[in-house]
């Protein structure tokens, strides 16, 4: 049987949300669940959607869920094409679901539409990519010749279901008091008007800043051993690819909670 873990509070207790003074809150009758960073583990996604079903079916009243993931979906993990799929089934059914937009997911589409990110992509987990769509790299020939090569041979494997889906991410979705997006915002900056590049990428300096935002901001992109609570941020990334830990933060009325594989204090 499946365990249930992390139905706790994150080690950061004391620094519970807040919201202009109070505690923040999603729609009544709703229940949301937000998916950290899965890059190209489907077993551990497999896992949590179980999780949840089981949690949504413990519910006392019923309630609308919704299904938000946070973007990574590929790379380094060794079955992003996989996930990819997974997803595209929307196994699910029932949910309201919003896919969000990671700077991985922005790195595959970049790479498969041309643009010069192929040495980047591979170093930080593109190859894993390339090796689930059946592709391996010709270390004998030059750089720029070998990338040119993956290129091509993965346009020959990659779905036009997978471009669709790809292009369709979210890069961010409000609902209630929080505001969901891969990497975080540019502190001092409406929400309306933040840039890609700092929803995909940015740490600092949102990861130290103090202050409130508009909304309680629930990320990924920085991996944490746990999940990591702030007044004014969520952090959901539990680094699934290295760790076996996969985790879903659920938001209803004003409570928070997490589910996750694995088991807590190590992988």
């Amino acid at each position: 049987m499946l365990r249930r873990l992390f139905q706790r509070r994150s080690r950061e207790e004391a620094a519970r949300p807040v919201l202009a003074g109070r505690a923040p809150a999603v729609p009544t009758g709703t229940r949301l669940y937000a998916i950290g960073d899965v890059h190209g583990r489907v077993d551990l996604l497999r896992e949590l959607e179980s999780l949840i079903l089981e949690d949504l079916a413990a519910a006392r009243a019923p309630v609308r869920p919704y299904l938000v993931t946070i973007g990574d979906y590929v790379d380094r993990g060794f079955e992003s094409r996989q996930v990819l799929d997974h997803l595209i089934r929307n196994p699910l059914d029932g949910f309201a679901r919003v896919l969000l937009l990671g700077n991985h997911d922005r790195w595959l589409l970049d790479f498969v539409n041309g643009a010069p990110v192929g040495e980047a992509w591979l170093a930080y987990g593109g190859d894993a990519t390339l090796a689930s769509y059946g592709v391996a790299l010709d270390r004998t020939l030059p750089e720029p010749e070998r990338l040119e090569a993956a290129r091509a041979a993965l346009l020959e494997r990659f779905p036009d279901e997978h471009r669709r889906l790809l292009e369709e991410l979210e890069l961010g979705f409000g609902f209630g008091d929080y505001f969901f997006c891969h990497a975080g915002i540019r502190p001092g900056v409406p929400l309306h008007a933040q840039e890609e590049a700092d929803l995909l990428w940015i740490r600092e300096p949102f990861l130290s800043y103090s202050g409130e935002h508009e909304k309680i901001v629930v990320h990924g992109h920085t991996a944490e051993n746990e999940p990591v609570v702030r007044h004014n941020r969520i952090g959901i990334d539990t680094g699934a690819c290295w760790t076996g830990r996969l985790t879903c933060l659920v938001l209803e009325g004003t409570e928070y909670r997490f589910l996750s594989t694995g088991r807590p204090g190590g992988p």
